[in-house]
Parts: structure tokens; sequence; C-alpha cells
């Protein structure tokens, strides 16, 4: 890997890291439909610039619906999931927990998808499990609201594990399609998902938006401006200069920017079970995407799982 391409991981992991931290600030304010919908709306507003600045044609090729649909299970539902975590869980608690995706690829593509599962991939799944089991028995988690907080996690990252088979089977294997497009339909699609779940939370309750000072909203912007837009960007940059396999080597990253973040702007700290739980979801993902032998790579089609 290049040292621009270097450069580029590390600002992705940053950005995707302080994620956690904007939408922890923004959550507890406005909601989390508000926050989701904030951030996917700013994030097609920057892509949609981002085209018109490249005078991209903006063509989906018969795959608009497929786009959409994507963006539903990709961004919507994620990025609501975790907005619900944020408002009872810790950023950095999140940001280990997002760490996950990868091993919910590997059990959906073995349960959906016909994918083989070598012993690596079996290892890292069980050694990730027990770092999960760590983590819910630590700190705040273990409160019952926070616990449904960590299963809203792992329902956000078996979405983003779902929608790598599908992008390649309803995008990839038909032709492709220009991934800053794709980038576009999808917060497009989540738009549509989420604009009744902030209507009906406005029906609800009324929203504090007014009590909402200039840092969430500043927040919010760098969710969906940077964190969303510029961070899309930057990933499908990555995928096209190193592959996927490398370029998912930012999962790493992100949870110790996560942390770091958190602990800068909101004093959050890391106690030794925490500390364990993230070392063995690390350890995990190392054994996930390790390369497996040429034979079993023969076996088994290209993944892909974003993030």
């Amino acid at each position: 890997m290049g040292m621009a391409s270097l450069g580029r991981l590390l600002l992705l992991a940053a950005l995707w890291g302080g994620s956690f931290l904007f939408m922890r600030i923004v959550a507890p304010v406005l909601g989390a439909a508000p926050t989701a919908l904030g951030r996917v709306a700013l994030g097609a507003a920057g892509l949609l610039g981002l085209i018109a600045l490249l005078r991209l044609r903006l063509s989906f090729h018969g795959k608009l619906r497929a786009t959409l649909l994507l963006g539903v299970i990709n961004s919507g539902l994620p990025f609501l999931l975790f907005a619900l975590a944020a408002r009872v869980l810790p950023a950095g608690y999140s940001a280990i927990l997002n760490a996950s995706t990868p091993l919910m690829g590997v059990l959906i593509g073995a349960a959906l998808f016909g994918e083989r599962i070598g012993a690596n991939k079996l290892a890292g799944v069980l050694i990730g499990l027990g770092g999960v089991a760590v983590l819910t028995r630590t700190g705040p988690a273990t409160d019952p609201a926070a616990l449904w907080g960590v299963a809203a996690c792992l329902a956000a990252t078996a979405c983003y594990g779902l929608a790598g088979f599908l992008t390649k089977r309803w995008i990839a294997d038909r032709g492709g399609l220009d991934s800053r497009v794709v980038a576009l339909g999808s917060q497009l699609g989540a738009v549509l998902l989420l604009l009744p779940f902030m209507l009906w939370q406005a029906a609800a309750q009324p929203l504090s938006w007014p009590e909402a000072g200039p840092r969430v909203w500043a927040a919010l912007l760098a969710l969906g401006l940077l964190c969303t837009a510029l961070a899309y960007v930057l990933y499908f940059r990555l995928i096209a200069d190193v592959g996927p396999l490398k370029a998912l080597t930012v999962t790493f990253l992100i949870p110790p920017f996560g942390m770091f973040w958190s602990w800068l702007a909101l004093g959050e700290t890391v106690s030794g079970l925490q500390a364990l739980g993230g070392a063995l979801i690390a350890l995990a993902l190392w054994l996930v995407l390790r390369p497996e032998a040429p034979a079993a790579r023969a076996a088994a089609p290209d993944e892909d799982w974003s993030i």
C-alpha cells in the first residue's frame, strides 16, 4: 500500500471513528430518527454536489430500484440503529461493536449465500463472539437499556454484512455502476426509509431542535458531510486503488479512533475488560480478513462488506 493510500486509510478510519462521537452528541438531543435522517440527507447533498462538480453523468442504468434498496439496508437501517444505540451507549462501545461487521458477513454468507467457512474464519467468528460477550458483561453495557443498545449495534453490523453480498448480486454481477452514483443512490434510499420515522417521532413528541446548540448542529454537519459523504468517496477510492480486502483493514483502525475521539471530547474511559473485549474482536478480524490458501480462495467467491 502506497503512502497516498495509507493516508486515505487513516483519514477514513478517523472519520468513521468520529461518527460514533458525533452520534453520541446529536442523538440524545435530537433523537435517533432526526440524527439518522440528517446524516443521510447531508450525505446525499454532499455526494450530489461532488457529482455535479466532477460533471459525472448521473445514470443508474436500470439499477435505481436496486440502489435504493441497498440504501435501506446499507445506510438507513444501520444508521438508525447506531443512532438508537448512541442514546444509551458510550461512543467507544459502539465503535468497537461496529468492528464485528466482517464477522456478520461470514455468518450471513454461510447461512444465506452458500459461502464456505474455513478454519480461520470459524475461529474468528467464535473469538469475536467471545469479545462481544466480554463487552456486554462490563461497564455500562450491563445496564438493561444498554443491552438493547448492544443489540442495535449488532443488528446494524448484520445489515452491513448483508449489504455486501447484495451489492455484488444486484450491482456488480449486473454490469456494475459508478461507485459514487451507488453511494448517492444509497443515501437517497436511506432518506426515503427514514423520513416516515422522522415524521412519526415528530408526531409522538415535540422535537427539541430549539434547545440544540451550535455544538449539536456542528456535530450533525460533520456526521453527514465528513463521516458520510467524504468517507464514502475515500472508501470507494481505496477499493479501486488497493482492492476490497486491504480497504477493509480500516475496520481494525475504527475502534482506536472512536475511543480516542470519545476520550478527547467526552472524557470516556476504557476499562481493562473493555480493552480485552476489543482485543478479542481485533484478533477475530485478523483471522477473518487473513488471506486464505489459494485452493480455498478459488473455492469461494470474492467478498466485500460495507461499513
